[in-house]
């Protein structure tokens, strides 16, 4: 699978640590250690001098290669090895400060996990000093998802059966369902994960998607399911679902960020050729809509029709 943004962040991040420990290490040597190719490497060296120790820049990283070997002139000098504990500026112990008390006033969070948060709000406060002053005069509230949350968390606890009234943004419709729900996550945005009883299968349901809720008095009786691996995302396609093309212009290189893809390949002008798979390919119309001029569907052919007369008839609807 095509390395993204992300994978490359984790990779310099180590990256950073290895060579630390391996002064004058070779080009050849670090790109096998990683698996990737050395024109890779050469532009993550290329990345590297411009970080610093924290995000404020501080002590910028000294690293150069001579195209065989890898030199880290100050590796002594930033990091760790300067012994200098690691203080909270007042920015930082403010907004964290901040969304700690936001999320101590969730509806639906478990007593033990208020009590835990709250305790580490204290030693943050106690950490931060005069530099925490500012947060107690900042506010944030969640309004959206609180109540749904709060719902399906008692249903859980309580092994009851929830109605809810849901947008499904890929059929432009609301429907009624009932749900056994089975656990809450996050992933982006918050999800109930739940047996639905409307199509007899294991369902996905995000909560800002929910129009209304309502507990029930019927027995949540899921039936057993080997609950996914949500660490690589939400998202995760797998080598049996169709295949989709999407060529981009510049504008819509993001696609490659965001989307899980077996191959990006470069175009003329900045463009890319992404393939991917998707278990619903019809779900990426709403993509192709999303990219307007900065990409097309190539194939498969039914999809790329069905996506430009979606487009046609949005215009359409605009034009009256």
């Amino acid at each position: 699978m095509a390395t993204n943004a992300i994978d490359q962040t984790r990779r310099m991040l180590s990256l950073v640590t290895y060579l630390r420990e391996r002064p004058g290490a070779r080009v050849e040597d670090v790109a096998r250690a990683f698996g990737i190719t050395t024109d890779e490497l050469i532009s993550d060296l290329h990345v590297l001098p411009m970080c610093g120790t924290s995000f404020r820049g501080g002590d910028l990283l000294d690293i150069d290669t001579d195209g065989e070997r890898i030199w880290w002139h100050n590796a002594d000098a930033v990091g760790s090895s300067t012994g200098e504990p690691l203080r909270l500026a007042a920015d930082e112990a403010t907004a964290l400060l901040v969304a700690a008390r936001a999320v101590a006033t969730l509806p639906g969070l478990r007593e033990s996990d208020r009590e835990a948060l709250q305790r580490a709000t204290a030693k943050i406060e106690a950490a931060a000093g005069e530099s925490a002053g500012a947060s107690s005069r900042l506010s944030v509230t969640f309004e959206s998802e609180g109540g749904v949350f709060a719902d399906v968390d008692r249903a859980i606890a309580e092994r009851r059966r929830l109605w809810i009234r849901y947008y499904s943004p890929t059929r432009d419709t609301l429907t009624e369902r009932e749900i056994d729900p089975i656990r809450l996550f996050a992933v982006g945005h918050t999800y109930v994960e739940a047996w639905c009883r409307l199509s007899e299968a294991h369902r996905t349901f995000r909560l800002d998607r929910v129009a209304e809720i309502r507990l029930l008095d019927e027995p949540s009786d899921p039936p057993p399911v080997e609950l996914r691996d949500l660490s690589e995302g939400l998202v995760q396609p797998s080598a049996e679902d169709p295949q989709v093309v999407i060529e981009v212009g510049p504008g819509g290189r993001w696609v490659a960020e965001y989307y899980p893809h077996d191959s990006a390949e470069e175009l003329p002008e900045g463009g890319l050729r992404i393939t991917l798979r998707a278990p619903d390919p019809a779900s990426l119309r709403r993509l192709a809509l999303r990219l307007g001029r900065d990409g097309r569907i190539v194939s498969p052919r039914e999809l790329a029709d069905s996506a430009r007369d979606a487009a046609r008839a949005a215009l359409a609807a605009y034009g009256d």
